[in-house]
């Protein structure tokens, strides 16, 4: 009976597979293997959450102290210490807000008292070894302290200095700008907004024993309206003398770079040591340059799709020191297609732009062209010492070198990435990214860079790209989708721990926390282990686990570059462990000659493709099934549009991926002839009619087949034109009788009540009675589906 049941309910999502079948699909290749929801990663214990307090939001602001075993978080109006082990536990939050008069003064100049008249923690970064320097916009007020942590661990300290300093150069007025600072040897440099009404941008240097100093001011051609993202030191060599900050932000094109308004992503560069000018550009940078950063992918026309806005970026380390690898997170700024991309570069091809061609506005048009006149020694951007010229401070520098510098602050070559095109590409999809942070992980078969990526829709997407001939031909290898927030909210920040080897996520609703890797999801088979690609996991022998690089080779099965189980698997002693069928489902289907049946299929992985095999008895062969008349394949299975007593038999659903085949479901169906359903149907009907007599006195449930009356409705009914209003009628017959079950429940709820308290007199007695018989009737009916649906009279109908 639940069998016929679930088919009427399963055929009336029929209609809804068939229209998503016929939409054009993504390629295999560019979705993610698996993906896993926010209710699934809460019940398989990989995410820890912390809700965020109701007088609270903008969770943006992280710093890592692995050293404390803490995560610091600055969000509206408080300060957050979380443990790193598990940031639900052990937790300790400040409360800095701001001062009443700052706020009625922020609400009186037009801003809103609730969204931007609070105290937005905006810098957090470890000032010595007790202390933390924090800055926040204090109600457009920007407002700095000290916060102590103490030396050690065990010493417990959480406690905010009362001395606060005015922050204007580093953290900005508006709580919705960004901002990026570095605090190094004891002064900050801070790239934000410098005024109340968000126009004065500026890159500073704060704090120190030297005198501050800024970017030239109200000058495009330094900065133009842009969004600073981040703030990084990179050797130059090895004196220190040469170190360099760098810069990564956005802004607007200046003026003749393009036709429109664009925008273009940035990296700029200063000497850590640059002091200003003698006689000009006091106070100023002598040093500043900047070049564009190129994201784009090459059209066949000759026309790139270009990814100008840069959302994040993230330094990977090597060996060499001065020469990280540098990732980008962009999306498109176009109104036609909505698209995001990661570029990565390196640090040989910036400084070959640095030390390429200045940009020059000349010409009756007054267009961008490379500088061809004399460049004066020493070159501009070239930092003060004993390499290059003997030159001890910037202010030694001769006159002409930093008017020079003033006036052409940009570089005309721009910036490609390595292999001059994107490692990961999304477009089409209803999501941007956000945030990234990349791990270098160490496998059987090499080193991999694994990518988390955070999105405007609080997904977490782990990628890997693994060459396919060469290091220059990269395949993307999209590896896990996971949802991290309760609902859709952008990811704000992120921060990874590899002693934890877990994963920390900020939003405006709260923060969550996450392993790298969650092996024991794959599967439990060395091929779906070594299909998942993941560096993390390998096959120990008896499960997927945690690849270590000293473990003992023998036990340990792992292709990341190939993803090839027959090669890593196919000596293992049971059959069962590698084709991964010791997991296989077997079901059995029933369905009614003449109508439709779905057999419904879906892989673990969304990589795999699904093919499906026709078997009539064991002795005979299995034919491959194909997509003609009388068969649909879908992503959720197969639709057998009209069933004959041929159907009958086993049909086999393989799941193919990566050349690699396994069986994953086994249906038996059994095709009911008609005429016998017929012949039930009737002589239901017949025991149906005293059943209904005695509707409300009888006690035993009816022992009959009505329950077929629903089914062969749906197969053979002369009125309904679509699928869609029997299932209708089903669902409002469902709800209608939830409604009355409740309704009876209730009243024999209070004529129990009733009795108890000694007011129930021997009439309601009875008539409680009579309805517990009617409420135990309902649920022999209910349980049996053994209700009417249509007349019998009424003439079949094929569907």
């Amino acid at each position: 009976m639940g069998f016929l049941w679930g088919s009427i309910l399963l055929l009336c999502g029929v209609v809804l597979i068939r229209t998503e079948g016929s939409k054009p699909q993504q390629t295999k290749n560019n979705i993610p293997r698996l993906k896993l929801s926010y209710k699934e990663m809460l019940e398989s214990n990989n995410l820890i959450t912390f809700e965020g307090l109701a007088n609270s939001s903008a969770y943006h602001t992280f710093m890592l102290d692995e050293e404390k075993g803490r995560l610091l978080v600055g969000a509206k109006d408080h300060i957050f210490s979380f443990n790193l082990l598990n940031i639900s536990k052990d937790q300790a939050q400040i409360a800095w807000t701001a001062s009443s008069t700052r706020r009625d003064e922020c609400k009186w100049a037009g801003k809103d008292l609730s969204r931007d008249c609070a105290n937005f923690i905006k810098v957090l970064l470890p000032f010595n070894q007790t202390h933390f320097y924090v800055c926040g916009t204090g109600a457009f007020h920007p407002v700095c302290s000290y916060l102590e942590v103490g030396k050690k661990p065990e010493d417990s300290l959480f406690r905010l200095e009362p001395h606060v300093e005015n922050g204007r150069g580093k953290s900005p007025y508006d709580p919705k700008l960004l901002t990026a600072s570095m605090l190094i040897d004891g002064e900050l440099y801070a790239g934000t907004s410098a005024d109340f009404m968000g126009r004065d941008f500026a890159i500073f240097r704060t704090l120190g024993k030297h005198h501050p100093i800024r970017t030239e001011q109200h000058d495009s051609r330094w900065l133009n309206e842009p969004r600073f993202l981040g703030v990084h030191l990179i050797p130059e060599n090895d004196n220190p003398e040469d170190d360099k900050i760098y810069l990564f932000f956005r802004e607007n094109a200046m003026e003749g770079e393009h036709a429109g308004k664009a925008t273009y992503a940035r990296i700029g560069q200063l000497c850590k040591n640059d002091l200003g000018g003698h006689r000009s550009l006091v106070n100023k940078w002598t040093t500043f340059l900047k070049a564009r950063l190129i994201c784009s992918v090459p059209g066949s026309n000759g026309i790139d799709t270009h990814f100008d806005e840069l959302q994040d970026v993230f330094l990977m380390s090597t060996k060499d020191p001065k020469s990280p690898i540098v990732y980008g997170v962009f999306t498109t700024s176009s109104n036609v297609f909505k698209g995001s991309a990661v570029c990565m570069y390196s640090m040989t091809d910036v400084r070959r732009a640095f030390l390429g061609p200045y940009a020059h506005r000349d010409g009756p048009n007054y267009q961008w062209v490379p500088f061809q006149g004399r460049v004066p020694y020493p070159r501009p951007g070239t930092c003060p010492s004993k390499t290059f010229g003997g030159f001890n401070t910037t202010k030694e520098f001769p006159d002409e070198v930093v008017t020079f510098a003033r006036s052409h602050p940009a570089m005309f070559n721009p910036i490609y990435p390595i292999n001059n095109q994107p490692i990961v590409v999304k477009t089409d999809v209803d999501y941007q990214f956000t945030q990234i942070v990349v791990d270098k992980v160490e496998a059987e078969d090499g080193l991999y860079d694994v990518m988390f990526i955070g999105t405007d829709m609080g997904t977490i997407l782990k990628v890997v790209s693994i060459p396919r001939g060469s290091w220059h031909d990269l395949e993307e290898v999209l590896l896990e989708e996971m949802t991290v927030f309760r609902k859709p909210v952008a990811i704000k920040a992120m921060e990874l721990s590899t002693k934890q080897q877990q994963l920390y996520l900020g939003s405006d609703i709260g923060v969550s926390q996450m392993p790298l890797h969650r092996c024991e999801v794959y599967g439990k088979a060395c091929a779906e282990c070594c299909l998942a690609r993941d560096p993390y996991c390998a096959w120990d022998g008896t499960e997927c686990s945690r690849y270590f690089p000293m473990a003992k080779r023998r036990t340990r099965r792992q292709d990341i570059r190939n993803g090839d189980p027959l090669t890593q698997c196919s000596d293992l002693q049971h059959h069962d462990e590698l084709s991964g069928q010791a997991t296989l489902l077997d079901k059995t289907v029933y369905g009614v000659e003449n109508s439709s049946t779905f057999l419904e299929c879906s892989p673990k992985s969304q990589r795999a493709t699904t093919y499906w095999q026709y078997q009539r008895s064991a002795e005979e062969r299995k034919q491959e099934i194909r997509s003609e008349e009388g068969f649909i394949h879908t992503d959720q299975g197969l639709l057998i549009r009209t069933l004959s007593k041929k159907d009958s038999g086993t049909y086999l659903c393989q799941a193919v991926e990566h050349g690699f085949m396994q069986i994953i479901l086994r249906v038996n169906l059994e095709v009911i002839d008609a005429d016998r359903l017929q012949d039930l149907l009737h002589r239901g009907e017949d025991a149906a009619t005293s059943v209904h007599a005695q509707e409300f006195t009888s006690r035993e449930p009816p022992n009959q087949k009505l329950w077929y009356r629903d089914f062969l409705s749906l197969v053979n009914h002369p009125t309904l034109n679509t699928v869609d209003d029997f299932c209708d009628q089903v669902w409002k017959r469902e709800r209608k009788h939830k409604k009355q079950k409740a309704h009876l429940v209730q009243q024999v709820q209070t004529q129990q009540q009733q009795q108890q308290k000694g007011v129930v007199n021997a009439q309601n007695s009875v008539h409680m009675q009579g309805m517990a018989s009617k409420w135990k009737h309902l649920q022999e009916r209910q349980k049996g589906r053994n209700r009417r649906t249509h007349e019998l009279e009424r003439a079949p109908r094929s569907v």
